[in-house]
């Protein structure tokens, strides 16, 4: 095997295989190359024109030499990516490839024309295919042909327009009838429906769009299952499926048998593929005739079915952007309240035995995520010690949701607590995320959780016990991490005994109980809490205040603060608006002033009787135990039994 090269057209630069022996192999050569009506060409690894005969520069309505160095794509316009993709095939595989067709317009001429290929590998000295040849015959474009152009250009100009009108619409309830009246102008067709895959039911939702059939099949069932014959396989393939009338008759499939009775006689199936989510669903399309589609028809509606899928991503994406916002506004809502509180952990001001082992209480739940019971009088700081908790949590970085359960009628309790859909009740006309769902990894604290109606005991047992709930109005439910913070100034037992509370969801939120001290328990902490309300409140009205009255002092701790620290602040606060000078001036008359609460004149034992019941009733009566009355009161049990005795408390005191 020997080169032969063109001595005389210097523009064939390289060499390529031939048998330079037979001088009749070169005058046929050169007869081929000179042919008026085929064409040659050479390219390079580049892809870069090395060479070209006259009959193909003709075809090209372009010099010989205004070929040479550039590529297939600067050379043949539109046509290059399909030239192209095959020249490489040669280049990587060695193989030649046959039968090129190629309809387009290039560059320099203004008509389209059809040209079919062969093309070749052309090996170096050492076997390596290096450059590609082809030999180029243009055919006549006959009026089929351009009746074909003319169609594929209608096409292109009418899918943009489809395309550029579905991507400005974001809004799902506008969205469906814009792609029914768009689909027809773009596709006819008489039936047309979309199948959209629900994860949460598994199963496919129907969302039918205008037709000609859509009154006759308004009664079809608006959800299929996954297992439907003529959906499961475009869906889980991603896979166009055509059924002619035939087809449809000896199909097994309920969806295109009913179509075949109402009238359809061909259907085409196109799975609407998003780059984001995959495979959305299926676009369903119907006609009355019983149609044949080629390849190229069905390549068309697959560029529909892509146009769709991303509208319809595109407006997923805008209501989860849309909802999200929302719920992000509701949070920033919260935080901004909670910086508007002012509360923080020092608030939890005090060294009597009494707080300090609620501290050490909340110091051990506080990284579990067990619920938390806080009971106590009303005032004594049970919602900082719930944010105290939470800020000890492995929550903390998470939203403190709080909700006081006494301060929503109780028509609103339930939309305030699992939110709300569009519709679900006269007033409802937006969607509404109710607290639950807002402390989704954090925390939900529950204040006055005793006024909590019977009737939605169940539905918070509900999110306690499996972590779901469903919104007023929805039927799709919502997964939740919460941790629950309840807090209470009534007697849950006592409510339970009365059927006034649930016994399951009282157990359940009595996991870790916690009991707020009253104020009067803490008498030696109200000099230290009077000091930090009058330098909190002296500081936010630039007062400057240094001193405190002996006898002030110590009628406030005289006094038995039926308010809690809540009366001993406001107190306080009242106290530094009155004071002109560096010394605080205190109302004391008004410690004098009857309040309804224990009265002044209650000996210290009415006191510690009252105390001792109170605990056994949270209790329940148990006396000894970890978490008995004894351990809560800080006491031996045999203590404990002795000081009932001797203040007369009997059983029925406690356990009624």
């Amino acid at each position: 095997m020997e080169y032969i090269c063109s001595t005389e057209d210097p523009d064939l630069r390289e060499p390529f295989v031939g048998d330079q022996s037979s001088p009749e192999t070169k005058v046929w050569f050169r007869k081929f190359l000179e042919s008026p009506n085929v064409g040659f060409a050479i390219w390079d690894a580049h892809l870069r024109y090395i060479y070209l005969n006259e009959a193909l520069a003709r075809m090209h309505s372009m010099p010989a030499n205004a070929h040479l160095g550039r590529t297939v794509y600067e050379v043949l316009g539109e046509a290059g990516p399909k030239v192209g993709a095959a020249l490489r095939e040669v280049l990587s595989t060695g193989q030649a490839v046959s039968n090129l067709e190629v309809i387009a317009k290039l560059p320099a001429r203004a008509e389209a024309r059809c040209w079919v290929g062969n093309c070749f590998p052309i090996e170096d000295a050492m076997g390596r295919v290096t450059q590609v040849g082809a030999v180029i015959v243009e055919l006549a474009v006959d009026r089929k042909l351009e009746g074909r152009l003319t169609e594929r250009a209608q096409r292109s100009e009418a899918l943009l327009e489809f395309s550029t009108s579905l991507m400005s619409i974001l809004d799902e309830q506008e969205l469906w009838p814009s792609i029914s009246a768009l689909l027809q102008k773009v596709a006819p067709h008489d039936f047309a429906r979309i199948a959209l895959y629900d994860e949460s039911i598994r199963r496919f939702r129907i969302h039918a769009l205008d037709s000609r059939f859509a009154e006759e099949l308004t009664d079809s069932d608006t959800v299929v299952p996954m297992s439907e014959a003529a959906y499961s396989p475009v869906f889980l393939h991603g896979e166009a499926r055509f059924h002619n009338r035939d087809q449809l008759a000896s199909s097994n499939s309920p969806v295109l048998q009913q179509l075949l009775a109402t009238g359809i006689q061909s259907v085409c199936l196109l799975p609407l593929i998003s780059k984001r989510k995959g495979t959305l669903g299926i676009l369903h399309l119907g006609r009355e005739r019983d149609d044949i589609l080629d390849a190229e028809d069905v390549a068309f509606l697959q560029q529909v079915a892509a146009q769709i899928a991303l509208a319809l991503d595109n407006a997923a994406v805008y209501r989860e952007n849309r909802e999200l916002t929302a719920k992000l506004n509701k949070e920033k809502l919260y935080l901004e309240e909670e910086v508007r509180s002012a509360h923080d952990f020092e608030e939890l001001v005090g060294e009597s035995p009494a707080l300090q082992r609620v501290l050490r209480d909340l110091h051990t739940v506080a990284p579990s995520n067990a619920t938390v019971l806080i009971l106590g009088e009303t005032g004594t700081g049970k919602e900082l010690v719930a944010r105290a908790i939470h800020r000890l949590s492995s929550r903390n970085d998470a939203p403190f949701i709080k909700l006081n359960c006494a301060a929503i009628p109780t028509g609103l309790l339930e939309s305030e607590l699992f939110g709300h859909e569009k519709g679900a009740f006269t007033g409802a006309i937006n969607q509404k995320i109710g607290r639950i769902e807002l402390a989704d990894k954090g925390t939900l604290f529950l204040d006055e959780v005793g006024e909590i109606p019977l009737e939605l005991q169940p539905k918070l047992l509900r999110v306690l016990q499996d972590q779901e709930f469903e919104r007023l109005g929805a039927t799709r439910t919502i997964k939740v991490d919460i941790r629950l913070i309840a807090a209470t100034n009534r007697d849950l037992a006592k409510s339970v005994s009365k059927h006034e509370f649930r016994s399951d969801l009282f157990y359940r939120l009595h996991v870790f109980p916690l009991r707020m001290p009253p104020l009067r328990e803490r008498n030696k902490d109200i000099p230290l809490l009077v000091r930090y309300f009058v330098r909190k409140f002296a500081n936010r009205m630039k007062k400057k205040i240094d001193t405190i009255p002996a006898e002030a002092m110590h009628a406030l701790q005289n006094w038995m603060w039926p308010g809690n620290i809540r009366e001993l602040e406001n107190f306080i606060e009242r106290s530094v608006i009155l004071t002109q000078s560096t010394t605080l001036t205190v109302p004391l008359a008004e410690l004098r002033t009857e309040h309804n609460g224990p009265p002044q004149s209650s000996t210290l034992e009415d006191l510690e009787r009252e105390h001792i019941l109170r605990v056994l009733r949270e209790t329940g009566g148990v006396i000894a135990g970890m978490r008995g009355a004894a351990a809560r009161l800080g006491m031996k049990r045999t203590t404990l039994q002795s000081r009932m005795q001797k203040l007369g408390i009997t059983r029925e005191e406690y356990q009624n």
